[in-house]
């Protein structure tokens, strides 16, 4: 088995030392350009064209949860990928817990409002606010994939009242469901703390914007875990300033590093983190990566293959 590996800043010796414990009898090389060799998986993460272009391969795997990027490219240059040729991501591989611990932290803070009483200690402000009801603190996750369904598990387990919106229905335990555009408004008008975790196509960039915020319940909270593109920036800043949106926070930009001089840097209510929510974990990416290509050899379809024709 020949094994191709491109990632713009991992560091591939330990991707290929790692693999290769795991895999004693394939044979891994970092790929280079020129290099047409033959090879029957990639392991990529925004590969150049010419790396998969012609090639006659039996999968690829995203080295991530989100495959947009791939995605673009062959929006861009179909001919990059043989039809056919399935493409896999990594749908937990240790993404999951740290979704959960991101989540529960900051659905718990503005639950017990711990942010704004950081803000009264810079005003040397002592001053009890109202406990939040926690039945009335409930928690709508914008998508019912594998990160989606961990980060609800997770919060059911602090008993929030917790619901799901998803393109096509889903079946979680414990948790409110809703699919499609037409659930879509009973969803958000029932929601305190919206969390994003939909995929980034065509069909949800932009969905977090004005009109959608303004759907949630009144002093809504926002926190985006999934991508930049998802969010209407200055439409959020709008909702705030209105007070439709009481305060977010952003793990995910449309700019990444967020520039120097944006209004989020300064925002008392924007929590800012740089795309680091939930990374790869090398381990547990491998570990799924040599099964799943195991799999392959027998002739067997793993987890984690993406739909292309739907963006996920």
């Amino acid at each position: 088995m020949d094994i191709i590996f491109y990632h713009p800043f991992f560091k591939a010796e330990t991707w290929i030392n790692g693999l290769q414990q795991r895999l004693p009898d394939a044979r891994i090389r970092q790929w280079q350009p020129g290099d047409n060799g033959h090879s029957d998986y990639a392991l990529v993460r925004q590969p150049p064209v010419e790396m998969l272009q012609g090639r006659k391969l039996k999968a690829v795997f995203a080295l991530g949860a989100g495959v947009d990027d791939i995605l673009g490219q062959l929006r861009e240059h179909p001919e990059m990928l043989a039809p056919g040729v399935p493409l896999f991501r990594l749908e937990d591989t240790g993404m999951g817990r740290q979704m959960q611990e991101y989540a529960v932290y900051h659905v718990l803070g503005w639950f017990r409002r711990f942010p704004e009483y950081q803000k009264q200690k810079t005003e040397t402000l002592w001053h009890h606010l109202r406990n939040r009801k926690r039945s009335d603190f409930s928690v709508g996750i914008l998508g019912a994939g594998v990160l989606g369904r961990s980060v609800a598990q997770s919060l059911l387990a602090w008993d929030f009242p917790v619901s799901c919106w998803s393109r096509t229905a889903k079946q979680i335990d414990g948790v409110t469901s809703f699919h499609g555009e037409q659930q879509l408004g009973a969803f958000l008008s029932s929601t305190q703390v919206l969390i994003n975790l939909l995929p980034n196509t065509p069909q949800t960039q932009g969905i977090l914007n004005r009109h959608l915020l303004s759907q949630l319940k009144p002093g809504a909270f926002l926190l985006n875990l999934a991508r930049g593109a998802h969010l209407v920036e200055a439409d959020l800043l709008a909702a705030i300033e209105a007070g439709e949106v009481s305060a977010a926070a952003l793990d995910v930009f449309n700019h990444e590093p967020l520039p120097a001089e944006h209004a989020f840097w300064s925002h008392p209510d924007i929590a800012i983190t740089p795309h680091n929510a939930a990374v790869t974990l090398p381990d547990e990416a491998m570990d799924y990566i040599a099964q799943a290509m195991l799999r392959c050899e027998n002739g067997e379809m793993p987890e984690g293959r993406v739909d292309i024709s739907r963006g996920y």
